[in-house]
């Protein structure tokens, strides 16, 4: 047996409707789509939501609360784990992603503390868990925070009011 041998079981397949093939087949003319109106236009497809002319719901519910997505901060995570077993004694930023253990900063750096630490590292990140950091500290390292940049616009700078004269 082969794939073109396959057949699918009995009455399991219809034959197609056939539709605009005159008068005498019950689907001539119209083609079963009736008179005017929206689905009888070629082409026609029907709006997601749409309730017949009637306002959707999701207009007629009120908009309520507030979404805190556009000041959602994401940081690029890297576990003690990972930094033991990288070779060098000292990390940043950017010598992880040269080295491809990060590959997008976003809002920056966080270090997390998942996994032991054997050796003496110095990291440079933007923020380190209470467990990581006590780790590094614990094997001899040291760690430097980096400010993290604020999102949004920048503050605008105030006018100065000029007086008429």
């Amino acid at each position: 047996m082969n794939l073109s041998q396959l057949k699918p079981p009995a009455g399991q397949v219809k034959q197609q409707r056939r539709v605009g093939r005159g008068m005498g087949s019950h689907r001539g003319k119209t083609s079963g789509r009736g008179h005017k109106g929206a689905r009888a236009i070629s082409g026609y497809s029907m709006m997601r939501g749409f309730e017949g002319g009637q306002m959707p719901l999701h207009r007629r519910l009120p908009k309520r609360g507030f979404s805190n997505a556009p000041f959602k901060k994401t940081y690029a995570v890297i576990n003690v784990s990972l930094l033991e077993k990288l070779e060098g004694d000292s990390f940043s930023p950017e010598s992880l992603m040269a080295v491809g253990a990060v590959r997008k900063l976003n809002d920056g750096l966080k270090i997390l503390a998942s996994g032991e630490l054997t050796r003496k590292i110095t990291v440079k990140a933007h923020l380190f868990s209470a467990e990581a950091e006590k780790k590094i500290l614990a094997a001899g390292g040291s760690i430097e925070k980096i400010a993290v940049r604020a999102k949004g616009p920048a503050p605008r700078a105030e006018k100065s009011k000029k007086t008429r004269g």
